[in-house]
């Protein structure tokens, strides 16, 4: 059992969560946080990998959401610039969808709600001529281009956990918060590790609940509220299939159901579509792509590009859920916002801070203005000043003055015995840090096994030393995605390395 009181309990280690940790242990306040998997195991890390202002809330008059996530872009890129970059989004035109002036308006208010400094702004392109025009059917002629960043998100959370835990928070993973209740002014947790099933206690002056897709669970069944939830579940998939097309642009995909799909880049080999919108019940953690799900993400692709895909052209699809607030919209509708309510005990004490809804985009912000409210509530105050300390720190490994490009070239000088893509690889993944990996390193012979794909064993024993990597899933497909590229039996290999 622990002895020490904390400040702060946060229940859920997403990109909020942790995104929460970080900021309220670079304030000074004694922070727990757990979470009952792996650090942005479920929604944090099957999100379209995207940083992006939302084009499409314009059309729900959103604009506070929107200017919001578009300085934020800007933030996230200048403070994460290993695992962000700008990404350039064409969106062919069709005219039977949306009159062009409509788009005109939409771009002009995405190109102007926020200052750029670092992203290029939005231009009109003829597809007949522009490079992106290449991969589509002969129907589209003319486009838009924008921009956006992309992201790895699994990473983007786990460098926030990792910088709360460097500042001092104590990160617990696979420990699940069985029962939360009030005693004398504090939070009992009861904490059960999912792998050992050891119990213990938690005690702390303040809860934050950041369960996401399970915070109605959470709250009608292990927490001491008075809150039934308010989440609406919905599902979101994504697809995986070889590569569409040989250039670095991206596609924003109208359909008649005004649903939009994005087709970008991915993992060098692939093209990643989607998302879904469907309203979902059940298990969060039961979330998968339906059979019907990857038809309609290949009916849509096929409809705008001139290689054709059936489901059986998929290597590999994920799915998570959006915990949206619920605001009785349809689930392509609802809101993308996020919502805190607050409760105390009779005494005012012992606060449970709920957030509801958000998304990566919004993390590092949701964070700070998650912190912003908590502290009153345990009668601290602060310079305004610090109120904002995570939007000019860099997370881990994002300390790169000159940019990734001329941090990329020095690291080829000098490790220039790794193959191109592994070094870039390393560099996208671990920025800075990528030097830790490799520690003493001249060749490929000292990283010791090779598992496949470019995985070998310096990687994995780092991600376990510093990550919270237990195993292969963790590595391969969360903290990596090579999992794309190994075979069955290196995984395995893989699997019998971490049981061993």
């Amino acid at each position: 059992m622990e002895t020490n009181i904390y400040d702060v309990l946060i229940v859920g280690g997403g990109i909020n969560g942790a995104s929460a940790a970080r900021d309220a242990a670079g304030r000074g306040l004694s922070v727990a946080l757990c979470e009952a998997e792996d650090i942005g195991w479920a929604t944090s890390s099957a999100s379209s990998k995207l940083i992006h202002g939302g084009l499409r809330y314009l059309e729900h008059y959103e604009f506070r959401l929107v200017r919001e996530a578009l300085a934020e872009r800007e933030v996230i890129l200048a403070n994460a610039p290993h695992i962000s970059w700008p990404m350039r989004i064409v969106l062919p035109h069709a005219p039977w969808l949306r009159p062009a002036w409509l788009i005109r308006a939409g771009l002009f208010l995405y190109d102007h709600l926020s200052p750029l400094r670092q992203i290029a702004g939005s231009e009109k392109v003829n597809l007949k001529k522009h490079l992106a025009g290449r991969p589509l059917s002969d129907k589209f002629k003319t486009g838009f281009e924008y921009s956006d960043l992309g992201v790895l998100d699994t990473r983007f959370c786990l460098y926030n956990a990792l910088d709360a835990a460097l500042r001092g928070a104590a990160v617990h993973t696979r420990t699940r918060v069985e029962k939360a209740v009030r005693e004398n002014g504090l939070w009992v947790a009861r904490i059960r590790n999912t792998r050992t099933g050891e119990e213990s206690e938690i005690r702390a002056r303040s809860m934050v609940n950041t369960t996401g897709p399970w915070s109605n669970e959470f709250l009608t069944s292990r927490a001491e509220s008075s809150d039934s939830g308010r989440i609406r579940m919905v599902l979101g998939s994504h697809i995986i299939v070889p590569r569409l097309y040989d250039h670095p642009y991206s596609y924003i995909l109208q359909n008649d159901d005004n649903r939009i799909v994005f087709a970008i880049p991915y993992e060098y080999d692939y093209t990643m579509i989607g998302t879904t919108d469907v309203d979902y019940q059940g298990d969060p953690a039961n979330a998968a792509c339906s059979q019907a799900e990857r038809e309609y993400l290949c009916k849509i692709t096929n409809s705008y590009f001139r290689t054709q895909i059936t489901p059986e052209d998929i290597v590999w699809d994920f799915a998570g859920i959006r915990p949206l607030y619920s605001d009785g919209k349809d689930a392509t509708s609802a809101t993308r916002d996020y919502v805190f309510k607050v409760e105390k005990d009779a005494a005012g004490n012992a606060p449970l801070l709920n957030v509801f809804g958000g998304k990566i985009t919004a993390g590092r912000e949701i964070g700070e203005k998650i912190v912003n409210q908590l502290l009153p509530l345990l009668g601290r105050s602060e310079a305004p000043e610090t109120s904002q300390w995570t939007a000019t720190a860099p997370l881990p490994g994002g300390d790169m003055p000159e940019g990734f490009d001329a941090y990329l070239y020095a690291f080829h000088r000098r490790y220039p015995w790794l193959p191109e893509r592994m070094a870039h690889r390393l560099c996208r993944h671990y920025g800075t840090l990528a030097h830790d990996v490799l520690a003493g390193a001249t060749s490929l012979d000292d990283l010791g096994e090779h598992f496949g794909g470019g995985l070998y064993e310096a990687e994995v024993r780092y991600q376990q030393k510093n990550e919270w990597a237990d195993d292969a899933e963790s590595v391969i497909w969360r903290r990596t995605r090579l999992g794309l590229h190994m075979t069955e039996e290196e995984q395995d290999r893989l699997r019998r390395w971490f049981d061993a």
